[in-house]
């Protein structure tokens, strides 16, 4: 009986450190999160691509824009000069984790200048410290709408295939 008792007070041990650790992880993945787009919206060049791993990607929300990090700081670097890059506040966060928690992703609904986006992402531990690695953009399309939209698209799409396929 001892025996048995002793090992449900180990396992419960064990169980509530498991969740407390996923409950620290998530709540810093969420600070590293609010932190890059905070770091946007002040127009914080450095703070912003700090929280990005070197080897980091950023799809936006154009087909052409699918830049490492060099580049995406080529691109980002006029607009936060000029104070205000860009203003992201999150509506709802999903965050998950892989089994040996050094790998988040995420999804994530914006409110935006561009209205409703969505954003999902890959954060990774490097050096014990969470960098985003990974992050796409997407301007949501009601479905309602899609129609129309593709229509308007088009020959912008057909112009962007007809080069990528050559």
């Amino acid at each position: 009986m001892k025996q048995a008792l002793l090992l449900l007070s180990l396992l419960f041990t064990t169980l509530t450190s498991q969740c407390q650790n996923v409950d620290r992880e998530t709540k810093a993945v969420h600070q590293i999160i609010d932190s890059w787009h905070k770091a946007a919206s002040e127009a914080d060049f450095a703070t912003y691509f700090n929280l990005m791993s070197d080897n980091a990607i950023f799809i936006g929300t154009d087909a052409t824009e699918n830049w490492n990090k060099k580049e995406f700081q080529a691109y980002a670097k006029p607009h936060f000069d000029k104070g205000k890059a860009w203003s992201f506040i999150p509506l709802e966060r999903n965050i998950y984790f892989s089994a040996d928690q050094k790998t988040a992703w995420f999804d994530e609904l914006l409110d935006t200048q561009m209205k409703i986006c969505r954003g999902s992402g890959v954060l990774t531990k490097v050096n014990n410290e969470w960098k985003i690695a990974h992050y796409v953009l997407s301007i949501n399309i009601p479905n309602e709408l899609s129609n129309e939209i593709v229509k308007m698209k088009t020959a912008v799409d057909e112009q962007l295939l007809k080069s990528m396929r050559k």
